[in-house]
């Protein structure tokens, strides 16, 4: 199977399948390949803090030309994944010289999936972009097509707990793996400043409790197959709920925005963590630090969208003053492209772990707040 992920959560997805119990587990780019039988891929979609989807390949063969798209689709016994009143859809992509158009590739897909039915039955199966039975990708690298199923349906990142959304919300995949790369020990504190509405909250209270991902999705795509086992996804469904713990770190957001604040509770409550996260509505130099030691993770505004009369360099210089001032002990992680405005922050990161958010080429930065002066004496 393969995972897919983000650029940059590749080791951290790597790791998640390891502690699964994967067996061949292989890092590639955005994604992870591994083996496992029908019950830890179901247990992989339940699971999985850091897969985007859950592939399953059938099928591999050469392509030069439209005729071998057509024909190695053809070959493919569709009859045994579904059946002719199921819908289904095809995705392509494409790292070749040999054919242009993705979409083009999933259209003679699609024909060729149909005219088999038809040749078979006298009847041709629909297509369903938005909902189909059975998700099916092409990937054609150089003269190399692999065919899989898609067996998560819509995108895991989508939860099924966050209904209210702010301009820029963090993807949920993408929030976890913050909260993984950060090496947060689950037990101290956690404490997001500019919370938005509230992922990073969520998923490092998800993290600390065990509580699957998925558990609160409505299905996943492998429930629509025909080989659909509900015994057996019932025994992985309740051993995954039942390794939840009552574990109970303190999880502060902070949030100055009142609409944006009422939000993230809105989720939280949606996701039934009330009693394990705590939002107060103040501005970031105003929260107070809670006692001990933890982490903080920041995802500030990057500058693209505040308004003329708001200086990107000015946030950035606040968060480094704050940091310097209220947090010994903690470790501080940014996220950010913004580069330029981060040298305000006046700290030296380490490490600078490259991800993207959404379209933009992002640093994830570690602060380590020490009291005083770090600085060796010569």
């Amino acid at each position: 199977m393969t995972a897919q992920t983000m650029y940059g959560l590749e080791p951290v997805l790597a790791e998640e399948l390891l502690r699964l119990g994967a067996k061949d587990v292989e890092k590639h780019n955005r994604a992870v390949s591994f083996r496992g039988d029908l019950g830890f891929m179901y247990k992989a979609n339940l699971c999985l803090r850091t897969a985007l989807r859950v592939l399953v390949p059938i099928e591999d063969f050469e392509v030069r030309s439209e005729q071998d798209i057509y024909a190695g689709i053809k070959k493919i016994p569709w009859e045994v994944f579904m059946d002719v009143d199921d819908t289904f859809a095809f995705s392509a992509k494409l790292n070749t010289e040999l054919f242009g158009h993705s979409q083009y590739v999933a259209l003679l897909a699609k024909d060729a999936l149909a005219d088999r039915f038809r040749e078979k039955t006298g009847k041709r199966p629909t297509v369903d972009v938005e909902d189909p039975a059975l998700r099916i990708r092409l990937f054609i690298t150089g003269d190399h097509c692999s065919v899989s199923l898609d067996s998560s349906g819509d995108s895991l990142h989508k939860r099924g707990y966050r209904e209210q959304t702010n301009l820029a919300p963090l993807n949920e995949v993408l929030a976890a793996g913050m909260v993984l790369l950060s090496g947060w020990d689950r037990m101290s504190n956690f404490v997001d400043p500019m919370c938005g509405s509230g992922t990073l909250l969520i998923e490092a209270a998800l993290l600390a409790a065990n509580i699957p991902p998925g558990a609160y999705r409505k299905g996943f795509g492998f429930q629509r197959w025909s080989d659909f086992d509900a015994e057996l996804w019932a025994k992985v469904h309740a051993g995954a709920m039942e390794r939840i713990t009552g574990n109970k770190p303190v999880i502060w957001g902070g949030e100055v925005s009142k609409n944006v604040a009422r939000k993230a509770e809105t989720n939280i409550a949606i996701a039934d963590l009330k009693e394990e996260i705590t939002v107060k509505n103040v501005a970031f130099e105003d929260l107070p630090a809670p006692e001990g030691r933890g982490v903080l993770i920041i995802n500030p505004p990057y500058g693209e969208r505040m308004d003329e009369d708001e200086d990107i360099n000015a946030l950035y210089k606040m968060i480094g003053d704050t940091l310097k001032k209220y947090w010994t002990g903690y470790e501080a992680w940014v996220l950010t492209p913004n580069l330029e405005a981060a040298k305000f922050i006046k700290l030296t990161p380490r490490p600078k772990i490259r991800l993207f958010n959404g379209a933009l080429d992002c640093r994830f930065l570690r602060y380590e707040l020490y009291a005083g002066s770090r600085r060796r004496e010569e």
